[in-house]
């Protein structure tokens, strides 16, 4: 197949990629997106997560879903796959994090994070469309008594998402390329969102950001997983795709550009950029892999014992609590029979001290075996479950590296000696039991977390820390890859520190920051050299604008 030509492939289509897509055509460029996943109607969703093959990622099993989990040593993580990325998966949530991510030691020497970012929060809501939850649930019922545990009262608040809670079979306005979008049918409320929505309610990247770049001119790949990019003595890359998942018939193929944004989230970036390290481009910097973080995240639970109020109602997250500073505590909820995840949970049990947890659950099992035999149960788990998600904006970290072995090139964990990512966070074991006891339930976590000492996060970020030289960091302060002109990054490895909420609405924020420094195609760049010392300088306009800089928001999101 002949190779095809870009001035700019993007690997990725998540909240990284899908900005980048759009802000680039704008710009002028001819942009190329590579997608390993497939793309997504709403038909293709399943109605819940025990089917798995539509479900789970894990194409070399012949499973292509939305959802990816993948097992290091140190944390299981959650992440997205398909066209539109994390966005697919993702529960619709668009917090801006604590002032402690703007301050933190990572990056706050650089500039003013929290007044050069906040013009790119606005912008990022405008186009995700972001809305307060608009009632309450069970669910956040039981936050509430949560928050009056803590004395916490007062910091309870719908959660905003990116949802359309339009009326049924309302047709949405194209307000940039003319004419009318389709029908939506509006959020039904089915807790749904982790699943896919089914019902087109849900402002995931493809109904904005990339769906306005691929009407702008942008080419979007799916099925097309990068394994190679190879720099060229005249200048540009070549990126070598197969199709993911193949043993055989892999369907190698080329495109070349002059520039290449990894946006492939923070598991897949970070793997691409230590193998290529070892493959075509040796100099990349050795701060590749490190100051990973896990939002300093846990994931626990409290079932009810018997069916009563049905907390599966909502969209995947409503309502959010701030015990003390540094935490943030959200319900989470999936539909009624999508329980698969259920199998995850068992027994709460807390860590820390000098018995190991393992010994401490078996005691557990011993002295309470009806409770660990309900645990096992995971019928109608999904309306009896109050799922908790904390998380914190502490400082730590962990370091990926890439291991060989007889099952190929596996990502390995690291803990840092200082400043290790949370096994174990005491304030969510007591928030867990507090849900147990207002359901006459039974508090769980993760059993992964229990016997393994392994936390559980939907929110891995960084892996490309930035810093002026690459001494110190991966990317400099415009998310361009140091030693490489023309590599890029703009996705969640590129989050500096922990944000203790939900990152899709930052990692949107700070693309568009990266985006709109960007020059137009052809004209002069106005940032300073790789290398050189940080400037400020003015966003450049784009010279095609499809979104106007006044615009309540993109096609198809609530306005």
């Amino acid at each position: 197949m002949a190779v095809q030509h870009y001035d700019v492939v993007i690997i990725g289509s998540g909240f990284g990629g899908s900005v980048s897509a759009l802000r680039l055509t704008e710009k002028g460029y001819r942009v190329g997106v590579l997608e390993a996943g497939r793309r997504f109607d709403k038909s293709d969703f399943p109605r819940t997560n025990w089917n798995l093959r539509k479900f789970l990622w894990s194409p070399h099993l012949g499973l292509r879903g939305i959802q990816r989990l993948t097992l290091l040593r140190d944390v299981l993580v959650l992440t997205g796959a398909g066209v539109g990325g994390g966005s697919l998966v993702y529960a619709n949530t668009l917090y801006e994090p604590h002032d402690a991510f703007y301050e933190d030691r990572a990056w706050a020497d650089i500039t003013d994070w929290k007044s050069e970012l906040a013009p790119f929060y606005d912008q990022a809501r405008r186009m995700l469309g972001s809305t307060p939850y608009p009632t309450t649930t069970p669910a956040d019922l039981v936050l509430q008594r949560v928050a009056a545990h803590f004395g916490a009262e007062d910091t309870y608040r719908p959660t905003p998402v990116g949802v359309y809670f339009g009326e049924a079979g309302t047709t949405v306005p194209d307000p940039y390329f003319g004419g009318a979008g389709p029908e939506r049918t509006g959020c039904v409320t089915c807790g749904g969102c982790m699943v896919g929505c089914r019902f087109d309610a849900k402002n995931s990247l493809d109904r904005n950001y990339l769906y306005l770049a691929e009407r702008a001119g942008a080419s979007v790949h799916p099925d097309t997983e990068v394994v190679d990019v190879v720099p060229q003595r005249d200048g540009g890359y070549e990126v070598v795709t197969e199709r993911p998942g193949a043993w055989i018939r892999k369907r190698r193929r080329t495109f070349r550009a002059d520039h290449v944004v990894f946006s492939a989230g923070a598991l897949g970036t970070t793997r691409l950029l230590l193998d290529l390290r070892e493959l075509s481009l040796p100099n990349l910097s050795n701060k590749v892999g490190w100051s990973v973080r896990t939002n300093s995240e846990a994931l626990l639970g409290a079932t009810a014992k018997r069916i009563g109020d049905d907390y599966s109602t909502g969209v995947a997250i409503t309502s959010s609590i701030q015990p003390e500073p540094e935490t943030h505590m959200e319900p989470v909820r999936y539909p009624p029979g999508s329980n698969a995840m259920g199998l995850l949970a068992t027994v709460l049990v807390d860590g820390g001290g000098r018995i190991p947890r393992q010994l401490r659950f078996l005691g557990q099992v011993v002295r309470h075996p009806i409770t660990f035999a309900r645990s096992l149960s995971v019928r109608r788990w999904s309306e009896r479950t109050v799922i908790l998600l904390v998380m914190q904006s502490l400082d730590n970290s962990m370091r990926l590296t890439l291991r060989r072995s007889w099952l190929g090139k596996r990502l390995r964990s690291h803990q840092d000696d200082e400043n290790p990512n949370p096994t174990y966070i005491p304030i969510a074991n007591e928030a867990a039991r507090v849900a147990a006891e207002a359901i006459d339930g039974v508090p769980s976590s993760a059993v992964n977390e229990v016997l393994l000492d392994v936390p559980t996060t939907a929110h891995i970020i960084g892996g490309t820390p930035m810093a002026q030289t690459s001494t110190d960091g991966a990317i400099d302060a415009y998310h361009r890859v140091h030693g490489h002109a023309g590599l890029h990054v703009a996705d969640g490895s590129a989050v500096p520190a922990n944000l203790g909420v939900n990152p899709a609405l930052t990692i949107t924020a700070m693309t568009e920051r990266a985006m709109a420094y960007w020059p137009n195609k052809g004209e002069p760049d106005p940032r300073p050299a790789v290398g050189e010392a940080y400037a400020r300088v003015a966003p450049v306009p784009p010279r095609r604008p499809v979104v106007p800089s006044d615009a309540p928001g993109a096609l198809r999101i609530q306005t």
